[in-house]
């Protein structure tokens, strides 16, 4: 059997066939963003599962096109940004999970160090883009934290993953319809889900097609 070598090639026939074989209707500008959600996946039925804010694209293809910064829960998703892309853009990759200030803080507030991360560097949120993948405790206190104006971000990519809080934090997240966002339904997400679709709009907003 020949396979394909070219990593370009692979790329973009995989993301053919994910299109080919979609179920919904979809707006042309949120396909990069199901087709990467789906091709990290290796799973089509994840389809019915993606739900996209009617202002998630714009609003984050925007603030991308101002330099804002991409803000992860953990270094992992961090980690798999587009972090040259995202550089083109003017934008970083943050992750304040290594704050000195973290672990005696959440030990006096009484709060996870995702949450206690966050807190302690709200000032740096305002028209972000948030990707949260690992900790539903993250998205709720992104949730808490939002309700501030000058806290809030220009879109929230939430997709913790597990059995404990992580469906219930992403159905909180898509009843906040004020709040522009990107996730999953149940139980699945994870970091390179998040990573996933943060990069599908970073690549959009360089230019880059698969």
């Amino acid at each position: 059997m020949n396979f394909i070598t070219n990593p370009g090639l692979i790329e973009s026939e995989s993301m053919h066939y994910i299109r080919s074989m979609l179920h919904k209707t979809w707006h042309e500008t949120e396909l990069p963003v199901v087709e990467r959600l789906i091709h990290t996946t290796g799973d089509l039925a994840l389809e019915s599962d993606i739900l996209i804010h009617p202002q998630a694209m714009t609003a984050g293809l925007e603030a991308l096109a101002a330099g804002a910064s991409v803000i992860t829960d953990v270094e992992m998703v961090r980690s798999g940004v587009a972090k040259q892309s995202l550089q083109l853009l003017g934008g970083k990759a943050l992750c304040f999970l290594n704050d000195p200030r973290v672990p005696a803080k959440a030990k006096e507030w009484g709060l996870t160090r995702t949450m206690t991360a966050l807190r302690l560097n709200k000032e740096s949120l305002a028209g972000s883009i948030i990707a949260v993948g690992n900790a539903p405790t993250a998205l709720v206190e992104i949730m808490e934290l939002a309700q501030d104006p000058s806290c809030c971000p220009a879109l929230i990519v939430g997709m913790p993953v597990g059995f404990v809080g992580a469906k219930e934090s992403k159905e909180l997240l898509w009843e906040r319809q004020e709040l522009p966002s990107i996730t999953v339904r149940g139980t699945r997400g994870g970091s390179p889900l998040a990573a996933a679709a943060v990069n599908a709009l970073i690549y959009t907003a360089v230019g880059r097609t698969p």
